[in-house]
């Protein structure tokens, strides 16, 4: 279920939730590019990085044009998952199957864990 949680959208499923920031012009249908903090039953979290691959090309254009990336020679994002088709649903199917293949652990970074005294709106100021 994708909700929208003040500058958030929160996608819940039932092995994990996902909190994403809610870009002007980024819809949940249609989005193309995406930053996710993922949530665990246990309390883990693990971050991630969605694009398609038109987003790459469109970036790595834009460093051909400004001299990036070695002329726009390569690109990289740590934790990034390359998804085909747009939108938060795209990306949840991506996270689902990463579970259950056992990838998770390898496709995205575990961030720390939060401390008793922070609060879930914590996380969305990083």
């Amino acid at each position: 279920m994708i909700e929208i949680d003040g500058p958030f959208y929160r996608v819940s499923e039932s092995g994990f939730e996902m909190l994403i920031p809610r870009w002007e012009g980024h819809e949940p249908e249609t989005a193309e590019e995406a930053d996710a903090t993922i949530t665990f039953p246990d309390g883990s979290r693990r971050y991630a990085t969605f694009m398609t691959l038109d987003v790459i090309r469109r970036i790595m254009d834009k460093n051909a044009r400004t001299g990036e990336s070695l002329g726009g020679r390569y690109f990289w994002c740590s934790d990034l998952i390359i998804i085909r088709d747009v939108g938060l649903e795209s990306m949840a199917a991506a996270i689902r199957d990463l579970i259950s293949s056992g990838d998770i652990e390898g496709a995205c970074d575990l961030l720390d864990p939060l401390d008793e005294d922070e609060e879930e709106t914590d996380i969305r100021k990083s």
